[in-house]
């Protein structure tokens, strides 16, 4: 097969499935691995797919991340909320897993305050984060360091979250949907991430509403998977975000929406922990965004006046 037939047919594979192992690539077009990673050198010198440890995915769009320096500029506030909310999921003695991410690493902040807690955690953040709470203990992951986002990813840390039962597992991500459930923009994430919900009896998913509607190329857990999101209130107008929420809680995800006063302020009593959720005041009337949340929330104003707590009806 001569090197123009090959590149055409390493692209299509890559246009059709996103992402490509160097391996099956060359499996697929009978040659060497090393003869593979110079098409896709060449075929990523005109800009037609790029490069990813031990495979190539398609240019820009669904596989491009941004770094944390950008994101933990980014919904900070309702970060903030989310991970007020997510904390208070939390009992004194559980066993859970956390991943990577910046509203993760909210989360582990306030983890800290909770006794007998064990940690098992793929995030520098997160570790980093709960570093100096004496009462709890922090297990990290094998596996080689993501430097965008400060995770271990790889086999390694697969490995090593075999065999591992936890109660929950706390994940974020750079997309979700109704569709395809929560995913991420980076294959090694992915997989980690898919080895933490392996290891816990429930799944809950920590995204701000601007993630709500977006799809990113890797899917790390199907809707079905996910027992619980914690997110914001959408702005109002915002349809998407609206319409998604909608479309989890009609596919049996328990949904909590923190509200702009997502979290008790300092000098306010705090609700007994595994409480505070149901007790977080959440939309007001004629503030709920758009007409599929408002159908979700329900219709009287004792519903609009809390967290909306929302399971399949």
């Amino acid at each position: 097969m001569f090197a123009a037939e090959r590149r055409q047919l390493i692209l299509e594979m890559v246009r059709a499935n996103g992402a490509v192992s160097l391996r099956e690539l060359a499996r697929v077009v009978q040659t060497s691995e090393v003869t593979v990673r110079r098409d896709v050198r060449a075929l990523e010198a005109e800009g037609l797919l790029d490069r990813r440890h031990g495979g190539a995915v398609l240019p820009g769009g669904f596989t491009r991340e941004s770094g944390f320096p950008q994101k933990s500029h980014l919904a900070t506030a309702e970060k903030t909320a989310i991970a007020d909310v997510a904390a208070g999921l939390v009992e004194e003695g559980e066993a859970i897993v956390v991943g990577a991410g910046t509203t993760t690493q909210e989360l582990a902040r306030r983890l800290a305050r909770v006794p007998g807690l064990t940690v098992v955690t793929n995030s520098l953040l997160v570790a980093q984060a709960l570093a100096h709470a004496n009462r709890v203990e922090v297990v990290m992951t094998g596996g080689t360091l993501r430097g965008s986002n400060y995770a271990l990813v790889g086999s390694g840390a697969e490995q090593s979250l075999q065999g591992l039962r936890v109660s929950k597992a706390f994940l974020s991500g750079s997309g979700l949907t109704a569709e395809r459930g929560l995913s991420t923009s980076n294959m090694l994430s992915a997989s980690v991430d898919r080895a933490l919900v392996q290891a816990a009896s429930e799944v809950v998913v920590l995204a701000d509403h601007t993630k709500l509607g977006t799809d990113t190329m890797f899917r790390t857990v199907p809707t079905e998977a996910i027992t619980r999101l914690v997110t914001d209130e959408p702005p109002p107008h915002d349809d998407r975000a609206a319409t998604e929420l909608q479309a989890l809680a009609d596919q049996g995800v328990q949904i909590t929406v923190a509200g702009a006063a997502g979290a008790p302020a300092p000098d306010q009593p705090q609700a007994p922990r595994g409480q505070r959720a149901s007790q977080l005041p959440g939309p007001r009337r004629g503030q709920v965004p758009g007409s599929a949340l408002r159908g979700v929330l329900g219709d009287q104003p004792t519903d609009r006046a809390r967290v909306a707590d929302l399971r399949r009806r």
